[in-house]
């Protein structure tokens, strides 16, 4: 049973954006003014070893603030949300009610998981529908989602197939993905970084081309580590076409534009899905953010 009492004197600032748009670095930034620390709302970067690929904030970056909820896992372990909402609540309560917390990540459903405590439905693993569900494509998968459940293929990586069979898993044991509460026990302010769509695929693109020698690096080394192909595929875009690469299944240039032009596909899905959320107070730089912090902090 979850108890909400301590949650509602907790306040909580969410700092979301698509990929690239700068949401690690103004995360820093607003916990070093305001005295806070930083929670990390990734799925990816819960787990140790996929850094380059996940552009995860290094230490130096981190210029003191204390971060949490990252590397807290092997990637040869499945982590799901609700192991992750668990250790999020592990996290708060150890925090005090008085410390500003920001909440930063691109996970929608990571960030659902924080702001709505409300357990998750225990399904269990269905061996059998797996078999089924692994003969088909990506595509197929998410096109039965769509069907199924609109509102969490609105917000699921279409191209990851692990994640897509157990929403479909869920959506056959209970109907849907159950959608969070409607409102948060905690008090929460919810920033959103935003930039020309021309100018963020120019940085998406020259970064994707930057990290490229340190994402094949790390995608050597996790192999080496033991992990198969297909669970470094199913980490996402980045590792899902290096791994490719590493298997001489794609050159290295149709790497870059394959990967180039999904995370300009995956951006405009974000964005999709958080227009919807009227909730969210859009900014175009750190003045603004600080503005809304400090109201939000002091009312």
């Amino acid at each position: 049973m979850v108890h909400y009492q301590w949650m509602k004197k907790r306040r909580i600032i969410i700092i979301l954006g698509p990929t690239a748009s700068g949401k690690s670095a103004l995360g820093v930034k607003l916990a070093k003014k305001f005295h806070g620390v930083v929670l990390s709302a990734d799925s990816r970067q819960v787990y140790k070893g996929l850094d380059v690929g996940t552009a995860k904030i290094t230490k130096r970056e981190m210029r003191g603030v204390p971060h949490f909820l990252i590397d807290i896992t092997s990637p040869k372990r499945t982590f799901t949300v609700a192991q992750f909402q668990r250790a999020a609540q592990r996290v708060l309560k150890r925090i005090p009610t008085t410390t500003p917390v920001f909440v930063v990540g691109g996970s929608a459903f990571y960030i659902e998981a924080i702001l709505n405590p409300r357990p998750f439905p225990k399904v269990k693993p269905n061996p059998k529908l797996r078999r089924q569900l692994e003969q088909r494509t990506a595509a197929q998968l998410f096109s039965q989602l769509r069907q199924g459940d609109p509102r969490r293929a609105a917000a699921i990586d279409q191209r990851n197939k692990r994640r897509l069979i157990r929403a479909l898993e869920i959506v056959q044991a209970l109907g849907h993905v159950p959608a969070r509460l409607a409102a948060s026990p905690f008090r929460a302010l919810k920033l959103g970084i935003t930039m020309p769509r021309h100018q963020l695929y120019k940085k998406i693109d020259s970064r994707i081309i930057q990290r490229l020698p340190g994402m094949l690096k790390e995608v050597k080394k996790l192999k080496s580590a033991g992990l198969p192909w297909k669970r470094l595929e199913s980490f996402g875009l980045e590792y899902r076409w290096l791994a490719r690469v590493r298997q001489n299944k794609v050159p290295p240039d149709e790497a870059i534009a394959k990967l180039q032009s999904d995370s300009h596909a995956f951006v405009r899905r974000q964005l999709t899905w958080w227009r919807r959320d009227r909730t969210i107070r859009w900014i175009r730089n750190q003045r603004s953010a600080e503005a809304l912090v400090h109201k939000f902090l002091v009312e």
